[in-house]
């Protein structure tokens, strides 16, 4: 999984039926874009320190204007 700055990622509930959480990938600790990312939440405004599991991981998706943001699914570790 490589990310870069601006790319949306939208992580599975673990739980079956619960909630999709997606936000803006704001910061990278690797240069390759590898995780982990800082995250940008869009539903508390709050910016968290994400590792996405690599068993249900997909690449992220960058946003390719303000109106179509792509998005992809990644699991919890």
């Amino acid at each position: 999984m490589r990310a870069h700055l601006g790319d949306q990622l939208v992580i599975e509930s673990p739980t079956t039926g619960g909630a999709k959480r997606d936000g803006e990938i704001v910061g990278l600790h690797h240069e390759d874009g590898t995780p982990p990312y800082d995250l940008h939440w869009s539903d508390t405004d709050e910016v968290t320190f994400v590792f996405p599991g690599p068993r249900r991981a997909h690449p992220p998706s960058r946003a390719r204007t303000a109106r179509d943001h792509p998005r992809v699914t990644a699991g919890h570790g």
